[in-house]
């Protein structure tokens, strides 16, 4: 079946400046693409000037987390600024009062954001409840907070050993206050919280399609993949099977593959794609690595050293995988250049090492970066520093500050820079909105006004090749990233135009349709 589309603005996709007026469908695909006076269709559809871009992509992201979240409690600005505030929100959750075995969750709480500038503890928790489990996810998705039921369902009290890269924190008395601090500490209450159905974990990423299409989403790159309880790519084939439907790539979890192998798919639609390496926490959980000390005193923390890492590049490269390297603190970031620089990239058409985050770019990395022989992806997320001004100026030196989520310099080198959100880790109501990422990168104003090195401003048209193009070759999307031929024919229409509009109307531009494989699977009302 063929679709013709006239009087609309179409971004191209294929570089910041190339647009068009019309185009034509053919079974799932753009079969041409022009000026609209070269329409000759009766029948065509006529887009009374909206603005249309390629499917947007979100390369860095947690569906399964976005999934859980949908049906737990925000608890981020402006809703929640307070831990009475939360105990609130907790205790409008719709699965408050459902019965013991149900998880009461929430999400996004960032301590410097609370009233009280501390994290909740097991104590504030059990005044929701003590008869059901509760998991609250920081906003930087690494630590988290169960009360007195959730811990033990896990298994925790005050003998329970640290786990190797987290840590149980306890009050005095060695007590577990219920915060578990980075990753390997949260997966103690995750794997109690994963002992739910399997068909619930299903059907909630199931439901999170919708999410996605709203806004304008039609790609994820999921970071956090799987082997056990079970395997994440048999969750996305059943969710897909049951009415998922943006493509994704899979990044699995190095750590704990334990020597199993992984294969590189090829199907675009859903497939293996890489594995994923945590170097170091988060700035504002003051875990990342720098090479200067927070202003605490604190140091943060190294999850990966240089040998473990280089083991993680051969098992990529040996089985043909891209490897994701999650890295905030710049001397995190150095490590990883430092490993992996001088060695010969193994994929061709994307990069063979992607940087997650890339938070802290000093000059001389990016030099070495450009440099390199090795070819490198760099995954980072605007949304953070629009989120999270606050705890960056709190932990970060003023020299280190100006080096913070440098998007100009990024594009300046050889490096593939995509935009992403790593949702839902960070303290915002709309962690995956592409809107607010754009604003961010476009403005570098945060969501208190603060301006964030303003000098690192990109363009509307390079913040939206981020989302799309860039992003599609980065995560692998051979199909998507342009509205050129032969692509598939996913792409949304916008509320507004985005490149004429006030910078500032940047964040409150919606999807009004979103179009996948020339059909329409989502209208706003």
């Amino acid at each position: 079946m063929s679709t013709t589309f006239t009087n609309a603005k179409i971004f191209v996709g294929t570089d910041a400046t190339s647009f068009a007026s019309a185009m034509t469908i053919d079974h799932g695909k753009v079969s041409w693409i022009g000026d609209q006076a070269d329409v000759t269709n009766p029948a065509a559809i006529d887009l009374h000037g909206q603005t249309v871009l390629p499917g947007l992509i979100d390369c860095h992201t947690h569906p399964k987390y976005i999934a859980d979240a949908l049906h737990g409690v925000a608890c981020t600005p402006p809703h929640v600024n307070s831990i009475a505030e939360l105990i609130a929100a907790l205790k409008a959750s719709p699965a408050y009062g459902q019965g013991a075995d149900v998880w009461i969750e929430g999400w996004g709480f960032d301590e410097t954001k609370l009233a009280e500038h501390r994290a909740p503890t097991v104590d504030d928790l059990d005044q929701v409840s003590t008869t059901q489990p509760i998991f609250l996810y920081r906003s930087d998705c690494h630590s988290s907070v169960g009360n007195s039921k959730a811990l033990a369902l896990a298994g925790i009290d005050a003998t329970t050993p640290d786990p190797v890269g987290g840590k149980i924190e306890r009050f005095a008395d060695g007590r577990p206050t219920g915060f578990m601090r980075e990753v390997a500490a949260t997966q103690l209450l995750i794997r109690a919280k994963s002992a739910q159905s399997y068909q619930t974990d299903v059907a909630n990423l199931t439901q999170s399609s919708q999410h996605y299409l709203q806004n304008g989403i039609v790609a994820i790159g999921e970071m956090m993949g799987r082997l056990h309880p079970y395997d994440s790519l048999q969750l996305y084939r059943d969710a897909k099977a049951a009415g998922f439907q943006p493509r994704a790539s899979l990044y699995y979890v190095y750590d704990e593959l334990n020597g199993e192998d992984l294969a590189a798919g090829a199907d675009d639609q859903l497939r293996i794609a890489g594995i994923k390496v945590f170097m170091d926490g988060s700035i504002s959980g003051e875990t990342a690595d720098n090479q200067a000390p927070y202003p605490s005193g604190k140091r943060g923390v190294l999850l990966t050293d240089r040998e473990k890492l280089a083991q993680a590049v051969a098992y990529a490269k040996d089985h043909h995988l891209q490897i994701a390297i999650h890295a905030m603190g710049d001397a995190a970031i150095q490590l990883v250049i430092d490993t992996t620089k001088d060695l010969t990239p193994w994929l061709s058409g994307t990069p063979s090492v992607r940087i997650e985050h890339a938070s802290l770019l000093s000059d001389d990395m990016l030099a070495q970066i450009d440099k390199a022989q090795m070819t490198y992806g760099l995954a980072t997320q605007p949304i953070f520093f629009f989120a999270e001004d606050e705890s960056y100026r709190t932990y970060l030196n003023t020299q280190q500050f100006r080096l913070a989520y440098r998007l100009k310099a990024m594009l300046q080198t050889k490096a593939l820079t995509a935009l992403s959100s790593d949702a839902p880790c960070t303290p915002w109501y709309e962690p995956d909105s592409p809107f607010y990422s754009i604003y961010a990168a476009v403005t570098r104003r945060a969501a208190n006004g603060q301006v964030v090195n303003a000098d690192q401003a990109i363009s509307v048209p390079e913040a939206v090749l981020g989302y799309t193009k860039w992003a599609a070759q980065l995560g692998q999307f051979t199909q998507n990233g342009s509205l050129s031929v032969g692509k598939a024919a996913d792409f949304v229409i916008l509320s507004d135009d985005i490149f004429t509009v006030p910078h500032e109307a940047i964040k409150d531009i919606r999807v009004q349709a979103t179009w996948l494989a020339g059909q329409e699977v989502y209208r706003a009302d």
